[in-house]
């Protein structure tokens, strides 16, 4: 499962997905992960929840980010949630790479039985409609 949440910037998605992450925290019986740009989040999450910097790894465009996001799944079968933020800026503002990168983790969504949930900071209309099949918005 994929939820987007999405928005202009500075419409509080941010506030939202670190709320979201307390919530899969809770509920969680496996390991919940967070990835952003930076370590912005790093004071704003529970210690408990991985957290894990693009930046950190030199994680530039959707094709390495998607072989991040499975590297995680393969290498942790007890993760239940990865929660993303900033991902226009980690991948690229092309709408239809989102699309294609989005299909394939909807896939590896159901492969390792993770949910995914990404901040996308574009309004609704922009998000191809190819991809609202299978993406919860938020």
């Amino acid at each position: 499962m994929i939820t987007l949440l999405t928005g202009p910037k500075g419409s509080g998605k941010t506030k939202k997905l670190i709320d979201m992450i307390d919530e899969a925290f809770k509920a969680s019986e496996g390991n919940v992960i967070c990835v952003e740009k930076n370590e912005a989040l790093r004071y704003s999450i529970k210690p408990n929840v991985r957290l894990v910097s693009t930046d950190h790894y030199d994680i530039a465009g959707f094709d390495a980010f998607y072989g991040l996001l499975a590297g995680l799944c393969a290498g942790n079968h007890d993760i239940t949630d990865i929660l993303v933020d900033a991902t226009l800026r980690i991948g690229s503002r092309d709408f239809e790479e989102l699309a294609d990168f989005l299909t394939k983790v909807n896939a590896l969504a159901a492969d390792s039985d993770t949910k995914f949930t990404f901040t996308v900071s574009t309004e609704t209309e922009n998000i191809p409609e190819r991809v609202l099949s299978f993406c919860e918005l938020k």
